[in-house]
């Protein structure tokens, strides 16, 4: 039997406990306050870019081309469309490859070398330059089909989105639980039908979480596919020709004399903002655990 301590009802015990609900308090109002402070930042950027980019959105923006320097009408409908196929063309290549690695290293051969060369590697692509995965696709794919194009920004954006969508994935299936896994082996099920029916179902919010992660890095990467599709003034009409990005509409736009195409340029940075935003928040609710 626990014994009670003999300062337990004494006026040292009743400041004892008085100074810890004050520590517990202040500690707990710390945490909350820091917590609000790595806000701001967020917060900032969103309200800077509402302010200097809404002013200008219209139709246009979304249906018309880039204009000429010196003309003060236009939009970047076209850079919209080839951000979109080259992150189509990135989740195409990489999100196969990185749930069944993420698969395999989890479910057949978590302990094996194999397993831990592709953690490892996959750890040390999360680190490279965005650059650097630009020039190697610069070097593979444009010098050898002798044209910036729309799928070799596409691979290089499946290179930066393989080793994200490969560990999330990972950590997802490390999430399921064990005993769903021993159940379904009791019932008499394969490890293929065990993954199949009983994981992926429920580590699918967590696999698209990270899908959704990798799609914002993807879309707003600048240095790999402006090193492999370029940039255009005109619509794409083909995989293979220079196709236009709002990243690299922001970049070219921001820096020119032009206050209209400044403008446009902060126009451009609040629908990327508000096009990631938007696919984060459909992927939560289309992949939550309610609607499965």
């Amino acid at each position: 039997m626990k014994t009670i301590p003999k300062n337990f009802f004494t006026q040292d015990g009743k400041q004892t406990s008085f100074l810890r609900l004050v520590r517990n308090r202040f500690l707990t109002g710390l945490c909350i306050a820091l917590s609000l402070v790595t806000l701001i930042p967020l917060l900032s950027i969103v309200v800077l870019v509402i302010r200097n980019g809404a002013p200008l959105i219209s139709t246009q923006l979304f249906t018309q081309l880039p204009p000429a320097p010196g003309l003060e009408e236009g939009g970047f409908g076209n850079a919209i469309i080839g951000t979109v196929v080259m992150v189509l063309i990135a989740l195409v290549l990489s999100v196969p490859v990185g749930i069944l690695a993420a698969i395999y290293v989890n479910e057949y051969a978590r302990v094996s070398r194999l397993a831990n060369s592709v953690r490892f590697v996959a750890k040390l692509l999360t680190g490279i330059p965005s650059i650097i995965c630009g020039v190697f696709a610069f070097a593979v794919v444009v010098l050898n089909t002798g044209q910036f194009s729309a799928l070799a920004g596409g691979i290089a954006l499946s290179i930066l989105l393989l080793p994200t969508i490969l560990l999330t994935s990972e950590q997802a299936l490390l999430g399921v639980s064990n005993a769903y896994r021993e159940a379904s082996f009791g019932l008499g099920a394969t490890p293929f039908q065990t993954i199949w029916r009983i994981v992926l179902p429920d580590a699918m919010p967590a696999i698209m979480t990270g899908v959704m992660l990798a799609v914002a890095r993807a879309a707003g990467e600048t240095a790999p596919v402006l090193f492999t599709a370029l940039f255009s003034q005109n619509w794409i009409h083909s995989l293979m020709e220079p196709t236009a990005s709002l990243s690299v509409l922001i970049y070219n736009f921001a820096s020119l004399p032009s206050a209209y195409h400044v403008r446009l340029a902060w126009a451009a940075s609040l629908v990327l903002v508000t096009l990631v935003t938007v696919t984060n928040i459909l992927a939560q609710i289309l992949f939550s655990p309610k609607h499965r």
